[in-house]
């Protein structure tokens, strides 16, 4: 890793990894960078605002401006005024959590949610975390709309989730992947139980409009007390119908007419 940018964008997105502060030592040998040269960096970032240390020599952290970039570019796209009336219907009719991934290039980013759960328990990941695609039923859902080799390929380069870091079914070979996927595309939308984590369970739909690739997927995630396979079943008409009526919706999203 030897560009100036190349280093700069690691440690971002390094940092966006980490829950609390991090030393520069670590950060510089995570990354293979000296770190003086890392020091540098972090300094330069530090004095445009994207990073913080904790103390006056302490870890570094990173500052809310990357968020606000991006939720900035988000509302002037139009996406989530678009989509959140649908979202919020949805969250409704399930009592679960709705979610909305919309696809960039190579990679499926979470923009949006609706929480349906009034009590209990709230299964509620950050946003704006990129969809680990082996492991989620968002990632299902879009690879079952393209060609294995293709989907294998996106895996390959993100690597399988380990069942020690996700659920317990999480699938660790492509034979294993290409199960969910193909039982997937069987269905019309994506399933998983205890794969992306220990007693949670999900489903989606990709958003698909007729001579496009995937313009996104829609979710619902629960706790498998709630929101068993049965239950799952009879809420797959209703997803898939949010994911119509997205599809449908997103010729008014000039973020969605770039994707496309």
């Amino acid at each position: 890793m030897n560009g100036v940018m190349e280093r700069t964008l690691a440690i971002l997105e390094l940092l966006a990894q980490q829950v609390g502060g991090t030393p520069l030592a670590f950060i510089a040998d995570e990354l293979d960078i000296p770190r003086s040269a890392c020091h540098r960096l972090l300094t330069d970032l530090k004095s445009f605002g994207y990073v913080r240390q904790l103390r006056e020599h302490g870890d570094y952290v990173l500052t809310t401006k990357l968020v606000g970039l991006g939720l900035s570019f988000l509302s002037t796209s139009g996406i989530v005024d678009m989509a959140q009336a649908i979202l919020d219907r949805l969250a409704e009719t399930s009592g679960e959590l709705v979610r909305l991934a919309i696809v960039d290039g190579d990679r499926l980013t979470w923009v949006a949610k609706a929480q349906g759960a009034m009590k209990g328990l709230k299964y509620d990941p950050d946003m704006g975390m990129d969809t680990v695609l082996s492991c989620s039923a968002t990632g299902h859902a879009w690879m079952m709309t393209m060609s294995d080799e293709r989907a294998m390929a996106l895996v390959s380069r993100q690597g399988f989730g380990q069942p020690k870091d996700y659920g317990p079914n999480a699938p660790t070979t492509v034979q294993g992947l290409l199960t969910f996927l193909n039982a997937a595309r069987q269905r019309g939308y994506a399933t998983i139980n205890e794969v992306f984590a220990p007693g949670m369970t999900a489903m989606a739909a990709p958003i698909l409009r007729r001579g496009y690739p995937a313009l996104g997927v829609i979710s619902i995630a629960g706790p498998l007390v709630r929101l068993d396979e049965a239950r799952m079943a009879r809420l797959g008409p209703a997803l898939l119908a949010a994911a119509s009526e997205l599809a449908a919706a997103s010729h008014s999203s000039p973020l969605f007419e770039r994707i496309s």
